[in-house]
């Protein structure tokens, strides 16, 4: 059984910093890769940035890139998203989720939602203006 919790979330003033952890339980951490999706109301949830296995290839999307960080500890068997500079249209109810095995995958792709079978439940980011 692979469980994700993330946490981190809240409310922030726009220009400001916010960090988001992903603990996971289960076997194969450091074999599987990580994702942070986000959702904002009315709107289809979206990659935001990708990490994976290996922690040597990292994928982020156009609206954060150069503000967003994802990193991973395999020891801890936690994943991170550091936000920065953030505005209001970072507002979104955040998601962090895991691939299944790197060798067992059949999407290889970090940026595909279909690449990734376990979810967190999510955590709220709110950026005021």
């Amino acid at each position: 059984q692979v469980k994700l919790v993330e946490s981190g979330g809240g409310l922030v003033q726009a220009g400001g910093s916010l960090n988001l952890s992903c603990v996971v339980s289960g076997r194969s951490f450091s074999a599987r890769d990580m994702g942070w999706f986000r959702q904002a109301p009315g709107k289809e949830r979206e990659i935001v940035a990708a990490i994976d296995w290996s922690g040597l290839s990292t994928y982020y999307a156009d609206p954060v890139k150069g503000r967003f960080t994802v990193s991973r500890d395999n020891l801890d068997k936690t994943a991170y998203l550091q936000m920065s500079a953030v505005s209001p249209a970072d507002t979104a109810v955040y998601y962090c989720a895991a691939s299944r095995p790197h060798y067992d995958k059949l999407i290889d792709s970090l940026d595909d939602r279909a690449s990734y079978d376990y979810w967190g439940q999510g955590t709220q980011v709110t950026v005021s203006s």
